[in-house]
């Protein structure tokens, strides 16, 4: 939270823009899609993993996974230790018509007005910030966002957490593999999270996808859609490694 908090005070969200989000439903699409819905993420850095790939071109970046079968864009508009940038984000929001979603961690109304001018479909929200107490009032945290015309990915990684999220209006629940505090990922957490509980919107798996059958084991788990980043980003054929994982059913 501390480097969100960083970004806030440098100035990072004083954004002078005002694109317009996709005209794509991506709950739509999870729906009907008869592949793997994949939304795959352009990082260029994550604390777990240092530098994933050289500083290059978004746009293309885009265009690869698209072209992969990608239908939705994650951009981390977050520079401490993600090296990503609202700017990234713009320039692929005025180049792609898919759903994107602005991934930092939301801390703050003036990220969620950012995100609305950056043109962002989703905001990202994570349940153990208010359940820990870090922010407060999370119905309010979300209703906001509504209001700014955003749909909200609320990402858990505990039990208690995905029944938290299922109180509230938020749009999808994010299953994070990984655990935030120790940054190990155990691919089964999303089985864990989901046994014995029943959905009410759609489900989106995170972290340490990496292969066809690791799409299809999480779909046996009651995953709707997966977020990919990481082992896509270092592939040397990003279009051909999306079109492996969409392809994954």
């Amino acid at each position: 939270m501390n480097n969100s908090q960083a970004a806030i005070d440098d100035g990072v969200y004083e954004i002078d823009a005002n694109l317009q989000k996709s005209n794509k439903d991506l709950i739509q699409i999870i729906k009907t899609n008869q592949h793997a819905t994949l939304l795959t993420e352009i990082k260029f850095s994550s604390p777990s993993l240092g530098k994933i790939r050289t500083l290059a071109d978004p746009v293309s970046i885009a265009n690869q996974m698209i072209l992969g079968g990608s239908k939705a864009l994650s951009v981390l508009t977050q520079p401490h230790l993600f090296n990503g940038s609202p700017e990234y984000f713009m320039k692929v929001r005025q180049a792609v018509d898919v759903p994107m979603l602005m991934k930092d961690i939301m801390i703050d109304k003036v990220q969620i007005d950012a995100a609305r001018k950056i043109g962002a479909d989703f905001m990202l929200v994570i349940q153990s910030l208010f359940d820990q107490g870090f922010l407060k009032d999370i119905d309010e945290f979300i209703d906001y966002g509504h209001k700014q015309g955003l749909e909200i990915l609320l990402e858990v990684h505990t039990k208690q957490e995905f029944e938290n999220a299922q109180k509230t209006k938020a749009d999808i629940i994010g299953i994070n593999n990984r655990n935030l505090d120790t940054l190990e990922i155990d691919i089964h957490t999303t089985k864990k999270v989901l046994q014995e509980d029943k959905k009410t919107r759609p489900i989106l798996s995170e972290s340490g996808i990496e292969t066809p059958e690791d799409i299809q084991y999480l779909k046996k788990c009651g995953a709707d859609a997966f977020l990919i980043g990481s082992s896509i980003m270092k592939s040397d054929n990003i279009e051909e490694q999306v079109r492996k994982l969409v392809n994954a059913f």
